[in-house]
Parts: structure tokens; sequence; C-alpha cells
């Protein structure tokens, strides 16, 4: 992953899974359960949490006993949800150790970690062998990663042939140079983005086959807007992401979405194949 020291120092801090179930445990009392469900408000970091998510399951839709893989998984979120909802195995990579650190603490108080393994390690070189995943997902990942065709050819090597990846990015718009700080840098030092058009030609130049590929941006600005309003009269919740990134969350957000408003920032979707 291009530039990783400073990928790793933007996103990492000490004691995430003790600060989670501290604030679960205060928010929902001593002897509320610990699950995928009561995670959900904290544990999906990237854009639009939960939701997000549900949407990506839906267009990757894995199956009983399938394994899938996260190429970026955080402190676990999404790997956890998609092994409890479809009943499959999800192996999650991540370059930052106390993103890893984390979601084993917090598969270990889920009781997923027969389900969900964690493995520190970098998208252009997954820690894992050739044609060993029936499908993949990525969400919001690709953005700290400047030689995205490595990236791509690394996910085409592990899946099996006819395995797909499913993707989520935040992608380069029209509208001029993005705002700073956002959720994932802090400066354009290792901020990468690429446009919809560039991102296609990446994952076919990888070899894959593309299935679907959309333009997402114009449906999910509403959400975005109301968002950045809620943000900006309330304040973050009691439950949130602010529990990994700190208070500076709250510029980033503001500024994620003023940069979607003005269409310096477009979103996408898309589910591509590995011929087989």
């Amino acid at each position: 992953m291009a530039a990783a020291p400073s990928v790793d120092r933007h996103y990492a801090s000490p004691g995430i899974a003790e600060r989670i179930l501290a604030a679960l445990r205060a928010a929902n009392g001593a002897a509320a359960p610990v699950n995928p469900e009561t995670l959900a408000p904290i544990d999906h970091f990237h854009g639009r949490g939960v939701v997000a998510t549900e949407e990506l399951v839906v267009l990757l839709d894995p199956q009983p006993g399938e394994r899938i893989l996260d190429i970026g998984s955080g402190i676990g979120g999404p790997a956890r949800w998609i092994a409890a909802k479809r009943g499959c195995h999800v192996t999650g990579v991540d370059l930052t150790a106390e993103f890893c650190d984390a979601a084993r603490a917090l598969n270990a108080a889920t009781g997923m970690a027969d389900r969900v393994t964690i493995i520190d390690g970098s998208a252009l070189d997954l820690p894992v062998p050739d044609a060993s995943f029936d499908r993949a997902y990525s969400q919001n990942v690709v953005m700290n990663i400047a030689d995205k065709t490595r990236c791509y050819r690394e996910a085409f090597r592990v899946l099996r042939p006819g395995g797909v990846l499913a993707m989520s990015n935040i992608c380069a718009g029209e509208g001029g140079e993005i705002y700073f700080p956002v959720p994932w840098a802090a400066t354009p030092t290792t901020s990468f983005l690429a446009t919809p058009e560039e991102t296609r030609a990446d994952l076919a130049e990888a070899g894959f086959e593309i299935v679907s590929f959309r333009d997402t941006s114009d449906g999910l600005l509403p959400a975005i807007i109301r968002d950045r309003e809620r943000v900006e009269r309330d304040g973050l919740p009691p439950l949130g992401i602010h529990l990994i990134m700190g208070e500076r969350i709250r510029e980033m957000r503001i500024n994620s979405a003023r940069n979607a408003e003005d269409g310096r920032v477009r979103s996408i979707e898309a589910l591509v194949r590995k011929p087989g």
C-alpha cells in the first residue's frame, strides 16, 4: 500500500476495542449483548455504516460455507456481519496493526473467532494463497492506494476461477481538488483518487470481467447532506466511528459531505468476475 507508514499513522490508535466495549456498556448497560447488531453503529468503518455493508452484501451474494476475503477489513465489522448473516467464513486483511488487534478482540467478544480470521497485511501483497477464496469485497480502501492495478491483480490472484469481487469506492469527481481532512487522509499525501473511468479500466487491466459498474453518487447525495446537517447541528452520537478515530472525525465527515455536494468526489459500486 502506498506510503504505508503514513497511512498506518492516520488510522492507528491504541485501545480501540477497549474504548468500543466501554462505550457500548455505557450506552446499553453492563449486561447488554455484544454481537454484530449491537456493534453496528461503531464497527462499520466506512461511509454510511452498516447500511452500505448491507447493500454490498446484496451485490456480493455470499453463500453458506463459502470463503470470503475482506480487503482492508478495518476493525472487522463487515466481516463479522457477513459471517453471521450469511453463514460463511470471512478472512480480513488490513495494514493497520491496531485495527487487526481490535478486530481480533471484538471477534472474541462476539464469539465469532471461529468464523472470522484477521491477518495483518497489505492489499498489494495479500498474505493468502492463490485461488483460495470464492468471493472478495473491499469498501472505501483503494483511496489510500496509488498502485491500484497491482491491488486489483492481487484480488484476481486469490480468487478461484469464476469468483467475484464487489467494491464500493470513492472516486475523483470533476469539481476540483478535495477538501481535507477526510476520513481516509488528513492531507493529499496519502489520498489517491481515480476517476470512475480509470477505475473501470484498472479492473479490466487486472483481468476482471465487468459484471456491473454504476455511479451511485446522485442517489446517495440526499442522505449525505442530511448526515452533514445532523453532525453540524448535533455533533457526534454516543456510539460511532469517533471511538476509532477520535473527535477529528467530525471535521472529516463534514468535509467528505462537502466534497460530494460539490462534485469533487463520486461514489461507485462494482461487481467484477475472474473468468473461469
